[in-house]
């Protein structure tokens, strides 16, 4: 019964944590939908001004990476806390990082680095889309042996960097040290 009442309390904190990162968006500046009037479910064309303007889109594979590793790094780190708590840990570290991806520091330096040439910064539909993504990846690791959480991982960053030419580990490479050569491959040229 405890443990039950606990699960929950779990569940109702981050569901706090993500409706107060909502509404901090919102108070940011940032827009709840996608301009085009409609909220899909998925949006799969990352070269459109409705990218990261909906509830998924290719990027939704890089959360569930996101939680994967951040379900690693919480085991290593607080592996005496409990599941819910590591989670709590989590959406924490994802909602600041939706936060600072969104401003218009980090907006603009996505444009100049990466191939999000036109990146206006994620609605808030899709911010907490990305985080039930991580959730998502974070549940998964928390079920799924070792290797074969790392075996998810790396596969959806082959699956998108192929697809998609873009995944975490592009972006992140991107961000820290833009190479020239990523991104003529990443467009296409």
């Amino acid at each position: 019964m405890k443990s039950r009442l606990s699960e929950q309390r779990h569940v109702l904190i981050i569901s706090a944590i993500m409706i107060a990162s909502a509404g901090l968006l919102l108070f940011l500046g940032r827009l709840p939908w996608c301009d085009c009037g409609t909220i899909k479910l998925w949006h799969g064309e990352i070269f459109s001004a409705e990218n990261s303007q909906h509830i998924t889109d290719w990027y939704s594979l890089t959360h569930i990476v996101h939680g994967v590793a951040f379900y690693g790094l919480m085991s290593l780190i607080a592996g005496r806390w409990s599941i819910g708590r590591r989670a709590i840990a989590a959406t924490l570290v994802e909602e600041a990082w939706e936060i600072l991806e969104n401003t218009d520091a980090m907006i603009e330096r996505y444009r100049e680095t990466t191939v999000s040439l036109g990146y206006v910064g994620d609605r808030v539909v899709n911010s907490v889309g990305d985080v039930v993504f991580m959730l998502a990846g974070f549940w998964l690791a928390s079920r799924l042996p070792a290797k074969a959480s790392i075996g998810l991982a790396v596969g959806l960053e082959l699956f998108a960097g192929m697809l998609i030419r873009d995944n975490l580990t592009l972006n992140l490479i991107m961000l820290i040290y833009p190479l020239e050569a990523i991104k003529t491959w990443q467009l296409g040229a």
